[in-house]
Protein backbone atom coordinates (compact mmCIF):
# COMPACT_ATOMS: atom_id res chain seq x y z
CA UNK A 1 0.00 0.00 0.00
CA UNK A 2 1.66 3.28 -0.84
CA UNK A 3 1.37 6.06 1.82
CA UNK A 4 -0.50 9.49 1.59
CA UNK A 5 2.09 11.95 0.73
CA UNK A 6 0.53 14.95 3.11
CA UNK A 7 2.19 17.90 1.49
CA UNK A 8 0.29 16.94 -1.59
CA UNK A 9 -3.45 17.66 -0.01
CA UNK A 10 -2.26 20.73 1.20
CA UNK A 11 -3.99 23.09 -0.72
CA UNK A 12 -7.49 21.62 -0.05
CA UNK A 13 -6.36 21.26 3.53
CA UNK A 14 -6.17 24.71 3.97
CA UNK A 15 -9.03 25.69 2.14
CA UNK A 16 -11.12 23.59 3.81
CA UNK A 17 -9.97 24.59 7.19
CA UNK A 18 -9.94 28.26 6.75
CA UNK A 19 -13.35 27.95 4.77
CA UNK A 20 -15.25 26.03 7.65
CA UNK A 21 -13.12 29.20 10.65
CA UNK A 22 -14.66 32.06 8.14
CA UNK A 23 -18.20 30.79 8.41
CA UNK A 24 -18.41 30.05 11.88
CA UNK A 25 -17.62 26.88 12.78
CA UNK A 26 -15.26 25.75 15.57
CA UNK A 27 -12.25 25.17 13.74
CA UNK A 28 -8.74 26.77 14.47
CA UNK A 29 -8.06 27.79 11.19
CA UNK A 30 -4.91 29.44 12.30
CA UNK A 31 -3.51 26.09 13.76
CA UNK A 32 -4.28 24.27 10.58
CA UNK A 33 -2.37 26.46 8.56
CA UNK A 34 0.73 26.04 10.38
CA UNK A 35 0.74 22.53 10.45
CA UNK A 36 -0.09 22.65 6.89
CA UNK A 37 2.98 25.31 6.33
CA UNK A 38 4.99 22.98 8.03
CA UNK A 39 4.69 20.07 5.20
CA UNK A 40 5.63 22.28 2.82
CA UNK A 41 8.81 22.49 3.82
CA UNK A 42 9.67 18.76 3.05
CA UNK A 43 7.84 19.52 -0.19
CA UNK A 44 10.14 21.83 -1.54
CA UNK A 45 7.71 23.01 -4.26
CA UNK A 46 7.44 26.80 -4.76
CA UNK A 47 3.98 25.55 -7.14
CA UNK A 48 2.52 24.04 -4.00
CA UNK A 49 3.14 26.81 -1.57
CA UNK A 50 1.50 28.74 -3.95
CA UNK A 51 -1.38 26.53 -4.68
CA UNK A 52 -1.57 26.09 -0.91
CA UNK A 53 -1.60 29.88 -0.67
CA UNK A 54 -4.28 30.74 -2.93
CA UNK A 55 -6.23 27.55 -1.64
CA UNK A 56 -6.48 29.18 2.04
CA UNK A 57 -7.05 32.30 0.33
CA UNK A 58 -10.21 30.94 -1.44
CA UNK A 59 -11.56 29.57 1.30
CA UNK A 60 -11.33 32.69 3.56
CA UNK A 61 -12.62 34.99 0.51
CA UNK A 62 -15.55 32.39 0.23
CA UNK A 63 -16.18 32.53 3.80
CA UNK A 64 -16.01 35.98 4.02
CA UNK A 65 -18.41 37.16 0.97
CA UNK A 66 -21.26 34.64 2.46
CA UNK A 67 -21.14 36.61 5.88
CA UNK A 68 -21.11 40.07 3.34
CA UNK A 69 -23.80 39.10 1.53
CA UNK A 70 -26.15 37.42 4.25
CA UNK A 71 -24.90 40.44 5.89
CA UNK A 72 -26.45 42.88 3.08
CA UNK A 73 -29.27 40.63 2.68
CA UNK A 74 -30.97 40.77 6.41
CA UNK A 75 -28.94 44.05 7.44
CA UNK A 76 -28.29 43.67 11.71
CA UNK A 77 -30.69 41.51 12.00
CA UNK A 78 -28.28 39.16 11.21
CA UNK A 79 -25.86 40.01 14.64
CA UNK A 80 -29.11 38.94 16.58
CA UNK A 81 -28.68 35.28 15.15
CA UNK A 82 -24.99 35.75 15.93
CA UNK A 83 -25.56 36.57 19.71
CA UNK A 84 -28.07 33.50 19.94
CA UNK A 85 -25.43 30.98 18.65
CA UNK A 86 -22.05 33.08 19.37
CA UNK A 87 -20.06 31.00 22.23
CA UNK A 88 -18.41 34.11 22.93
CA UNK A 89 -20.04 37.38 24.85
CA UNK A 90 -22.26 39.13 23.25
CA UNK A 91 -20.28 42.09 23.65
CA UNK A 92 -18.11 41.18 20.46
CA UNK A 93 -20.88 42.25 18.21
CA UNK A 94 -21.07 45.63 20.33
CA UNK A 95 -17.00 45.77 20.14
CA UNK A 96 -16.77 45.01 16.22
CA UNK A 97 -19.34 47.30 15.11
CA UNK A 98 -17.62 50.52 17.58
CA UNK A 99 -14.34 49.05 15.49
CA UNK A 100 -16.06 49.36 12.46
CA UNK A 101 -17.71 52.73 13.20
CA UNK A 102 -14.64 54.10 13.74
CA UNK A 103 -12.32 52.60 11.15
CA UNK A 104 -14.92 51.35 8.40
CA UNK A 105 -13.55 48.72 6.24
CA UNK A 106 -10.24 49.01 6.88
CA UNK A 107 -10.93 47.07 9.82
CA UNK A 108 -10.85 43.85 7.87
CA UNK A 109 -6.89 44.48 7.09
CA UNK A 110 -6.68 43.69 10.67
CA UNK A 111 -9.93 41.67 11.96
CA UNK A 112 -8.85 38.10 11.25
CA UNK A 113 -6.18 38.46 14.18
CA UNK A 114 -8.73 39.40 16.76
CA UNK A 115 -10.61 36.11 17.66
CA UNK A 116 -14.31 36.77 17.06
CA UNK A 117 -13.94 39.94 15.49
CA UNK A 118 -14.00 38.68 11.74
CA UNK A 119 -17.12 36.89 11.72
CA UNK A 120 -18.96 40.00 13.05
CA UNK A 121 -17.25 42.83 11.20
CA UNK A 122 -17.93 41.25 7.87
CA UNK A 123 -21.74 41.08 8.32
CA UNK A 124 -21.86 44.33 9.79
CA UNK A 125 -19.88 45.45 6.37
CA UNK A 126 -22.57 44.09 4.20
CA UNK A 127 -25.55 45.77 6.41
CA UNK A 128 -23.70 48.77 5.80
CA UNK A 129 -22.67 50.84 2.56
CA UNK A 130 -19.63 49.29 2.18
CA UNK A 131 -19.63 47.93 -1.69
CA UNK A 132 -18.94 44.64 -2.87
CA UNK A 133 -15.48 45.83 -4.83
CA UNK A 134 -14.21 47.78 -2.05
CA UNK A 135 -14.75 45.16 0.86
CA UNK A 136 -13.43 42.56 -1.64
CA UNK A 137 -10.36 44.19 -1.53
CA UNK A 138 -9.69 44.86 1.92
CA UNK A 139 -10.80 41.06 2.29
CA UNK A 140 -8.69 39.80 -0.20
CA UNK A 141 -5.71 42.08 1.32
CA UNK A 142 -6.40 41.05 5.44
CA UNK A 143 -6.90 37.28 4.53
CA UNK A 144 -3.25 37.20 2.07
CA UNK A 145 -1.48 38.81 5.29
CA UNK A 146 -2.95 36.22 7.92
CA UNK A 147 -2.47 33.38 5.33
CA UNK A 148 1.09 34.42 5.24
CA UNK A 149 1.58 34.63 8.75
CA UNK A 150 0.43 31.24 9.51
CA UNK A 151 2.02 29.33 6.44
CA UNK A 152 5.05 31.19 7.46
CA UNK A 153 5.00 30.37 10.73
CA UNK A 154 4.72 26.59 9.72
CA UNK A 155 7.55 26.50 7.49
CA UNK A 156 9.69 28.71 10.06
CA UNK A 157 8.96 26.30 12.73
CA UNK A 158 8.65 23.32 11.43
CA UNK A 159 11.24 21.42 13.14
CA UNK A 160 9.06 21.50 16.54
CA UNK A 161 5.94 20.89 14.80
CA UNK A 162 7.49 17.87 13.44
CA UNK A 163 9.05 16.95 16.78
CA UNK A 164 5.55 17.60 18.65
CA UNK A 165 3.54 15.09 15.86
CA UNK A 166 6.51 12.49 16.17
CA UNK A 167 5.59 12.72 20.54
CA UNK A 168 1.78 12.33 19.66
CA UNK A 169 2.77 9.28 17.27
CA UNK A 170 4.82 7.71 19.94
CA UNK A 171 1.05 7.97 22.73
CA UNK A 172 -0.84 6.80 19.47
CA UNK A 173 -2.38 9.77 18.78
CA UNK A 174 -2.63 11.19 15.90
CA UNK A 175 -2.83 15.17 15.13
CA UNK A 176 -6.41 15.27 13.95
CA UNK A 177 -7.42 13.04 17.41
CA UNK A 178 -5.63 15.86 19.03
CA UNK A 179 -6.93 18.52 17.61
CA UNK A 180 -10.50 17.20 17.98
CA UNK A 181 -10.07 17.20 22.04
CA UNK A 182 -8.33 20.43 22.37
CA UNK A 183 -11.88 21.80 19.97
CA UNK A 184 -14.51 19.71 21.93
CA UNK A 185 -12.35 21.22 25.43
CA UNK A 186 -12.43 24.71 24.25
CA UNK A 187 -15.82 24.61 22.76
CA UNK A 188 -16.90 22.79 26.58
CA UNK A 189 -15.08 26.12 28.58
CA UNK A 190 -16.60 28.45 26.32
CA UNK A 191 -20.39 27.58 26.65
CA UNK A 192 -19.29 26.74 30.18
CA UNK A 193 -18.08 30.63 31.04
CA UNK A 194 -21.12 31.83 29.00
CA UNK A 195 -23.74 29.62 30.98
CA UNK A 196 -22.56 30.90 33.75
CA UNK A 197 -22.53 34.31 32.80
CA UNK A 198 -26.17 34.36 31.80
CA UNK A 199 -27.66 32.41 34.60
CA UNK A 200 -26.03 34.73 36.98
CA UNK A 201 -27.49 37.64 34.96
CA UNK A 202 -30.56 36.51 34.85
CA UNK A 203 -31.14 36.91 38.65
CA UNK A 204 -31.07 40.65 37.95
CA UNK A 205 -33.06 40.98 34.94
CA UNK A 206 -36.45 42.43 34.44
CA UNK A 207 -39.45 41.26 32.10
CA UNK A 208 -40.83 43.62 29.46
CA UNK A 209 -44.43 43.29 31.73
CA UNK A 210 -42.28 44.00 34.75
CA UNK A 211 -41.14 47.49 33.13
CA UNK A 212 -44.41 48.27 32.52
CA UNK A 213 -46.05 48.45 35.47
CA UNK A 214 -42.45 49.98 36.63
CA UNK A 215 -43.28 52.87 34.40
CA UNK A 216 -46.63 53.34 35.19
CA UNK A 217 -45.68 53.43 38.99
CA UNK A 218 -42.61 55.32 38.68
CA UNK A 219 -42.73 57.78 35.84
CA UNK A 220 -39.25 59.30 37.01
CA UNK A 221 -37.64 55.48 36.46
CA UNK A 222 -34.84 55.92 33.46
CA UNK A 223 -34.57 53.38 30.27
CA UNK A 224 -31.26 53.73 29.14
CA UNK A 225 -30.93 52.37 25.05
CA UNK A 226 -27.26 51.34 25.01
CA UNK A 227 -26.88 49.69 21.32
CA UNK A 228 -24.24 50.96 19.15
CA UNK A 229 -24.91 53.89 16.91
CA UNK A 230 -25.09 51.26 13.56
CA UNK A 231 -28.46 49.16 15.40
CA UNK A 232 -29.86 52.74 16.18
CA UNK A 233 -29.59 52.84 12.33
CA UNK A 234 -30.71 50.26 10.92
CA UNK A 235 -33.75 50.21 13.88
CA UNK A 236 -34.80 53.86 14.94
CA UNK A 237 -36.60 53.23 17.41
CA UNK A 238 -36.92 52.63 21.18
CA UNK A 239 -38.75 52.38 24.30
CA UNK A 240 -40.82 55.59 25.13
CA UNK A 241 -38.69 57.78 26.91
CA UNK A 242 -35.37 56.36 26.45
CA UNK A 243 -32.02 58.00 26.98
CA UNK A 244 -29.49 57.03 24.29
CA UNK A 245 -25.93 56.02 25.29
CA UNK A 246 -23.06 55.21 23.86
CA UNK A 247 -20.98 52.35 25.78
CA UNK A 248 -17.77 54.72 24.56
CA UNK A 249 -17.84 57.28 26.26
CA UNK A 250 -20.73 55.94 28.76
CA UNK A 251 -18.50 56.90 32.31
CA UNK A 252 -18.68 60.36 31.42
CA UNK A 253 -22.71 59.85 30.80
CA UNK A 254 -23.65 57.41 33.05
CA UNK A 255 -22.25 59.73 35.88
CA UNK A 256 -24.83 61.96 35.31
CA UNK A 257 -27.82 59.69 36.38
CA UNK A 258 -29.95 60.00 39.81
CA UNK A 259 -28.15 57.29 41.83
CA UNK A 260 -31.32 56.13 43.67
CA UNK A 261 -33.97 56.15 40.16
CA UNK A 262 -34.96 52.60 38.94
CA UNK A 263 -32.73 52.00 35.52
CA UNK A 264 -33.45 49.87 33.36
CA UNK A 265 -30.91 49.17 30.42
CA UNK A 266 -31.72 47.29 27.07
CA UNK A 267 -29.40 46.42 24.17
CA UNK A 268 -30.83 44.73 20.87
CA UNK A 269 -29.04 41.58 21.40
CA UNK A 270 -31.21 38.55 22.69
CA UNK A 271 -29.11 37.74 25.21
CA UNK A 272 -28.71 41.20 26.63
CA UNK A 273 -25.35 40.89 27.99
CA UNK A 274 -23.94 43.97 27.27
CA UNK A 275 -26.86 46.05 28.85
CA UNK A 276 -26.26 43.63 32.05
CA UNK A 277 -22.55 44.50 31.73
CA UNK A 278 -23.41 48.56 31.67
CA UNK A 279 -26.12 47.25 35.12
CA UNK A 280 -22.92 45.98 36.94
CA UNK A 281 -20.84 49.02 35.64
CA UNK A 282 -23.84 51.20 37.05
CA UNK A 283 -24.14 48.89 40.39
CA UNK A 284 -20.20 49.66 40.68
CA UNK A 285 -20.93 53.44 40.91
CA UNK A 286 -23.33 53.73 43.54
CA UNK A 287 -26.67 52.83 41.87
CA UNK A 288 -28.54 50.46 43.85
CA UNK A 289 -31.85 49.57 41.64
CA UNK A 290 -30.54 48.28 38.15
CA UNK A 291 -31.44 45.87 36.17
CA UNK A 292 -30.82 44.80 32.32
CA UNK A 293 -34.66 44.50 30.04
CA UNK A 294 -35.03 40.60 29.13
CA UNK A 295 -34.73 39.89 25.54
CA UNK A 296 -33.89 43.97 24.75
CA UNK A 297 -35.78 46.06 22.60
CA UNK A 298 -36.87 43.22 20.20
CA UNK A 299 -38.73 41.59 22.88
CA UNK A 300 -40.30 44.84 24.49
CA UNK A 301 -41.34 45.23 20.39
CA UNK A 302 -42.76 41.49 20.19
CA UNK A 303 -44.93 41.87 23.35
CA UNK A 304 -46.33 44.42 21.36
CA UNK A 305 -45.75 47.45 23.23
CA UNK A 306 -45.33 50.81 21.70
CA UNK A 307 -41.81 52.22 20.37
CA UNK A 308 -41.37 55.96 19.27
CA UNK A 309 -38.56 56.78 16.82
CA UNK A 310 -35.36 58.22 17.65
CA UNK A 311 -34.99 62.32 17.58
CA UNK A 312 -31.59 63.11 16.02
CA UNK A 313 -31.00 66.47 17.76
CA UNK A 314 -28.44 69.01 16.16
Amino acid sequence: MTSINWSDTAPFVAFLGVFAGAIGLPVPAMPTLIVVGSTLVAARDPLLIIATFLGALAGAFLGDAAWFLTGRRFGYRVLDGLCRISLSPDTCVRRASGFFEKRGVKLLLVSRFIPGLSLVAIPIAGAGDTRFVRFTVYDLLGAALWVSVGLSAGMLFYRQIDAVLAALRQFGLGLATVAAIGLLVWIAFRYLRRTLLLSRLRKSRISVDELSMLLANEPGALIVDVRSAMSRRDDPYVIPGSRLFDLATADQELATLPRHSAVVIYCSCPNEVSAAKVAERLSKLGFSNVRPLTGGLGAWREAGRDVEAIVLTT
